[in-house]
């Protein structure tokens, strides 16, 4: 049994409560390490720590290109030891050992190209309406970052966060899932080797009512960047908001993969099954709802059982195996309630529908690959939030009524159209409503393009350019180059 400790001002420690708890292997079913339960002293160590080292440490005296060389050697680490963390996340979460070997070896990117944003961070001159001053802005760290992170892809997602906020000089305090915390605490081991000074990036781990409500109400917190549930985003943003605290938000999402009858089928019926059963659904982009045409819709689905009862469950960590267990005891059992509502609301089981029971799958957590045929969109499986391997088939006659099914849902986070049409292809990625449109394709992101929601799917931008300026504020400078101060009861 491997028990972990907390990572603070550079430093493993014990938590200060003196308590651990277990985290369990998602396909076994059996524990097989501790983690420490942290509590809102150690919150306090690790905020202090970042603040010190944001205001008066070595790091608030580097300049922004030591700082991106540092984030380029973190990247070479996470290069070397990427092997070793993507079977710790297997271990934790459950996800497949080929999914999680592709994270880690695209992660260093993420440090490569925000390392070597740090110092094109620039202010500019301003053409002042006023003779006698020169005046220009600068861009600064926001200050002390809270990152709070999911279970599903716990190492990728941080990335999102802590390499554009370290481009901006900021300081960051983690808090990992309970249900996944032991890849994050072995990725901070990294940055001591890397160089960082101490209390640039902490880990507290624990529960979200002893570690993340602290974390979220510390007055030295400056910003709070979370990626969950949006039942969950609400209260933290509540209470962001309260204390006039930055947020950004990734709240998960419902969305519409669109097959136009004029699309290759064939292409069309591969992008289906990567968006709903890669990752056993588990991601916040699962093309959860797929739309498609009347004319083509017994030939798609014809296709899309042929190639998804093919799938095959059992061990993660196997290169035979596409797909693995639900992470979590409470999502697994989320999963089954939502096919048994589908069921009652009178969608039809075409695929799956039941626990993954077969051998192979041990003694985890596995829900069958399922698909629902006959759904209508106001049905609760097309409109909430599932988060695992649940398909739901929606019909539709025109591409206006596609557009309209693919808008009315509350959630705004991807979508994807399959056509040959470009003018079509053009008008949908214009109307619909989602921070990311795919076409032709699914589920592809990058540390270069900018990701994040519409409606309640969340709040900010990762990614890309646009994501340092997330973790920026702009300063003004006003200098008097000669003008003569007039009345001093007038504004200038």
């Amino acid at each position: 049994m491997q028990r972990y400790q907390l990572r603070i001002a550079g430093q493993a420690r014990d938590p200060a409560g003196g308590a651990w708890f277990e985290t369990q292997n998602p396909y076994t079913g059996q524990t097989w390490a501790e983690i420490p339960r942290g509590n809102a002293q150690d919150v306090d160590a690790a905020v202090q720590a970042a603040h010190q080292a944001l205001t008066a440490g070595p790091w608030a005296e580097m300049t922004a290109t030591q700082r991106g060389a540092l984030m380029r050697r973190l990247g070479d680490l996470i290069a070397r030891d990427a092997a070793a963390l993507a079977a710790t996340e297997v271990r934790d979460n459950g996800k497949l050992l080929a999914e999680m070997a592709g994270q880690l070896n695209y992660i260093p990117q993420w440090f490569y190209y925000y390392g070597g944003l740090a110092d094109k961070v620039q202010g500019s001159t301003l053409p002042l309406d006023k003779k006698g001053y020169f005046a220009f802005t600068r861009h600064e760290p926001v200050g002390v970052v809270a990152a709070i992170t999911p279970w599903n892809s716990p190492l990728l997602l941080l990335a999102w966060k802590l390499a554009p906020a370290l481009a901006a000089g900021c300081t960051v305090v983690v808090k990992p899932s309970e249900f996944t915390s032991a890849s994050t605490l072995e990725f901070a081991d990294l940055f001591e080797e890397a160089g960082f000074p101490p209390g640039v990036f902490n880990v507290v781990t624990g529960f979200g009512h002893e570690v993340g409500t602290a974390l979220v109400e510390h007055p030295l917190v400056a910003k709070i960047s979370f990626t969950g549930s949006d039942a969950t985003g609400r209260l933290i943003n509540e209470k962001a908001g309260k204390l006039l605290k930055h947020t950004a938000m990734e709240l998960g999402g419902k969305s519409p993969n669109i097959v136009f009858e004029d699309a290759d089928l064939e292409q069309a019926a591969f992008g289906a099954i990567s968006g709903i059963f890669a990752a056993t659904g588990q991601t916040c982009i699962a093309g959860s709802r797929l739309l498609v045409q009347d004319s083509i819709h017994d030939a798609l689905v014809d296709k899309l059982l042929a190639v998804a009862r093919t799938a095959r469950m059992g061990d993660p960590m196997s290169p035979d195996t596409q797909v693995g267990p639900v992470t979590t005891p409470p999502q697994y059992q989320k999963v089954l309630d939502y096919i048994a509502i589908a069921r009652s609301e009178g969608a039809t089981v075409v695929l799956g529908g039941e626990k993954g029971t077969a051998p192979e799958c041990g003694q985890g957590w596995f829900v069958q690959p399922t698909i629902f045929t006959g759904v209508r969109n106001g049905m609760r499986i097309a409109q909430e939030e599932v988060f695992g391997p649940v398909l739901s088939i929606i019909r539709f006659k025109d591409e206006p009524e596609a557009l309209r099914i693919a808008n009315d849902v509350r959630f705004g986070l991807a979508a994807a159209v399959w056509t040959q049409d470009i003018g079509r292809a053009i008008r949908m990625s214009e109307r619909l409503q989602a921070g990311t449109v795919w076409v032709n394709t699914y589920r592809a992101v990058s540390f270069m393009a900018p990701f994040g929601g519409y409606k309640d799917s969340g709040l900010g931008r990762e990614n890309g350019i646009d994501a340092v300026r997330e973790y920026l504020q702009t300063k003004s400078v006003w200098i008097n180059s000669g003008a003569v101060t007039g009345n001093p009861f007038v504004m200038r």
